[in-house]
């Protein structure tokens, strides 16, 4: 039985489908041959009932943007709640969860054996507060507490609060307490190095100098202003890599 696995977040749009071939060449790098990888699709979860939030496209001044019913907020990403559904879909072991604007640079696998059993989730506690309301050439920004905690992270599968986070909590819960890890208490909450989820724009290479795994999460190297971002020359050797 496969104890380990890595869900990335998947959107359908042309330059976000790039940042997936990134995050999931790299991972392949990281994780070895055998630990499965797979996209985190949300019309797959509405095809198998496990997501049932209403989801609308409202039209603004600033061009459609999904709504989440449920939360009475806009979400950039179609997989901005569904990553709270990987617990169940995994089933087992530790399963990790990753944007898909990531570049995974170092080995993982020594990472999932130190994990600590007794923790239902590890993640990098960052207090990040970004300052523009925009990200991704447009999209919202939006501000919540322990924001970007949940965009990298470990979940231990067989922890007992885990199975607190059942499907009716997931479709009826507002994703900014989802995003706060909402179903658990503080203390079965690990804490990981930056290194782990270096987030570009926010952390420097002075302070995490060789991180495992970055973060453009306000843009990716083939987006408009990012093309000079730290570690964009390594994002855009793997996007090669991955179209040869």
């Amino acid at each position: 039985m496969v104890d380990r696995s890595l869900w990335i977040g998947w959107d359908p749009n042309p330059k976000e489908i790039a940042a997936f071939a990134v995050a999931k060449v790299s991972a392949r790098r990281a994780l070895g041959p055998y630990i499965p990888i797979r996209g985190l699709m949300l019309g797959e979860l509405k095809r198998l009932g496990l997501y049932t939030r209403q989801l609308e496209i409202r039209h603004t001044v600033d061009g459609p943007e999904m709504w989440d019913v449920i939360s009475q907020a806009r979400q950039s990403t179609e997989h901005a709640n569904s990553r709270f559904l990987v617990p169940t879909i995994a089933e087992r072991g530790w399963a990790l969860f990753s944007d898909a604007d990531v570049l995974f640079r170092r080995p993982l696998n020594t990472t999932f054996e130190s994990l600590d059993r007794s923790k239902a989730v590890y993640c990098v506690k960052h207090d990040y507060r970004p300052k523009t309301t925009k990200k991704m050439e447009g999209a919202a920004q939006t501000q919540y507490f322990r924001k970007n905690w949940s965009s990298v992270c470990f979940y231990n599968c067989d922890h007992p609060s885990n199975r607190k986070l059942t499907v009716e909590l997931f479709n009826k819960t507002p994703g900014r307490d989802l995003h706060r890890f909402c179903w658990l208490e503080d203390d079965e909450i690990g804490e990981l190095p930056p290194s782990f989820n270096f987030l570009v724009g926010h952390h420097s290479t002075k302070q995490v100098p060789d991180p495992h795994i970055v973060h453009f999460t306000e843009g990716t190297p083939n987006m408009a202003g990012y093309e000079d971002s730290p570690f964009a020359e390594e994002w855009w050797g793997e996007l090669n890599r991955w179209a040869a």
